[in-house]
This record gives structure tokens, C-alpha cells and sequence, in this order.
């Protein structure tokens, strides 16, 4: 079965978030998907299958599949341009959270989203004890948002994983004001429901973050920085209700795994 790695939302190996990517002639059992995700143990594996013009994908996490993710969306969205769609230059996916596409302009990916709301809520003791710091604000839409005063809070974070899971969202997004003129916003991100302590460099959360700081910056272009040990680096434009999250992504590997299954696999 061939499977590609990339490192996405960086210009750098062992950069940004990986994923794993495997294009499909036709769909697998989703138990069979779920132990490849598990083996892998990244944050997310994705599976995509071409029907007619268009690409149907899914992505799994080690312990679930989920509706919807950024950073393995640009990983599937770079193996396809390079390996399979060399000559185009947009690709529609279908996917639970309806159709996305993801344009090529040089060695960016830009990928239309749907932006999240920000629903502000109160403030809690428990968001506290979670993070080891106040938040100023807290909102919620599909993650949970908790801006903090500044950048260097945001990067010493030592959260309680534990506290953490008691907290509502499916990840745990937090921002501050970015400390240098290069970006507009910085964040980590924790999703201890999906199995995952932190997440290196997030997408989807970032259909969320963006629109906060566009709506206090009133900036329509915003450069995000996601503090995490790996870094990453991602350029947001809101149009409407949608977000254009852009990045850039590299090849970390390209090779066969599970040859015992591949016969039944359908994969390419």
C-alpha cells in the first residue's frame, strides 16, 4: 500500500504538522483505516478517493475520525498536485463539512474553509486550573478559543492534560497577539479528546483564530504563528463567511506499508 508523509504548513523537513496520505482506487473497511491512523500515530491520516472531477477525503486520528482537518487537507491537496493532478491547478474535496477546494499558486496551497463563530462565554475557573493561567476572553463554536494577555503566555504553557478534557470543544485552541512585526497572532493547540497532547500546527482551529484577531486587528490578512515544538506557519484571508487559510508543505517520505493487506486494500 503506498503512503506519502508531508509536513505541512512549513517550508522545512521536520517542520509544521505531519500527515500521512494515502490515495485510494476505491474505499477501504473503516476498521482497516482506523489501525493504519493508529499505527501511524499521527495526528491525522488521510483518505481520499477520486469520484469523477472531484476527490472524496476523510481523516483519521489515532483514536477517531473526525469532520474535518487543515493540515492533512494541504498534505493530500500536495501529494495530489505533484503525484496524480500535475496539471491542474484546483481540486475539489467532498467531505463531511461539504466541498473544499484548494487552489496552487507557486509553492502556496490555498484552501477555502468554512470560518468558524466566535460565541463568547464566560471565563472559568476551570479554564484556569486547565492552562495554569486566566484567560481574558473564552468563545466557542465547534473548538474552544482561550485568548491570553501575550505571546510568552502562550508559549510557556504547561497545561494539565486531565483539566484539559473536562473543558468543552473537541480542540483547545490559545492565542495571543503576536510579539513581532512577521505575525499577527500566535497560538498552540491541545486535543486531548482526539488523543493528541498538542497539536503541532492546526488549520481548522485557525478557521476560528483568524477570524478573531481579522475582527480586533481589522486587518483582512493575517500571518499565524502556532508556537508548538515544531512550528508552523499560516496565512489567513476571511472572505464572507469562509476563511482562505494558505501554506506551504514538503515531502518527508514516499513508501509501501502493509504489503499483507494490499490486496484488498485499493490502494494506488
Amino acid at each position: 500500500m503506498k503512503q506519502y508523509i508531508v509536513d505541512a504548513f512549513t517550508d522545512k523537513v521536520f517542520g509544521g504538522n505531519q500527515a500521512a496520505v494515502c490515495v485510494l482506487d476505491e474505499w477501504i473497511s473503516d476498521s482497516l483505516m482506523q489501525n493504519i491512523a493508529r499505527e501511524n500515530n499521527f495526528s491525522e491520516t488521510a483518505f481520499t478517493v477520486k469520484e469523477g472531477y472531484k476527490y472524496h477525503l476523510r481523516w483519521f486520528t489515532p483514536a477517531a475520525e473526525i469532520d474535518f482537518c487543515g493540515h492533512a487537507t494541504l498534505g493530500t491537496a500536495f501529494v495530489l498536485f505533484n503525484f496524480y493532478e500535475k496539471a491542474a491547478d484546483k481540486i475539489t474535496f467532498k467531505t463531511q463539512i461539504g466541498e473544499l477546494t484548494v487552489e496552487k499558486q507557486g509553492e502556496l496551497f490555498n484552501m477555502n474553509f468554512p470560518a468558524y463563530r466566535c460565541n463568547k462565554i464566560e471565563v472559568t475557573d476551570k479554564m484556569e486550573e486547565a492552562l495554569g493561567v486566566r484567560p481574558k476572553e473564552a468563545y466557542i463554536d465547534r473548538d474552544l478559543l482561550l485568548v491570553l494577555e501575550n505571546a510568552e503566555q502562550v508559549r510557556n504553557l504547561k497545561p494539565n492534560q486531565e483539566k484539559l478534557k473536562e473543558l468543552d470543544g473537541l480542540c483547545i485552541a490559545v492565542t495571543a497577539p503576536g510579539n513581532t512585526a512577521e505575525y499577527d497572532s500566535v497560538s498552540r493547540v491541545f486535543c486531548p479528546e482526539l488523543g493528541l497532547m498538542e497539536d503541532p500546527v492546526t488549520g481548522s482551529a485557525h478557521c476560528m483564530i483568524a477570524p478573531y484577531w481579522r475582527d480586533r486587528l481589522g486587518k483582512e490578512k493575517l500571518v499565524c504563528y502556532q508556537a508548538s515544538e515544531r512550528t508552523g506557519v499560516l496565512y489567513a484571508e476571511r472572505k464572507g463567511g469562509r476563511i482562505i487559510l494558505s501554506g506551504k508543505a514538503v515531502l518527508y517520505s514516499e513508501g509501501n506499508i502493509l504489503e499483507a493487506i494490499e490486496s484488498k486494500s485499493g490502494c494506488k
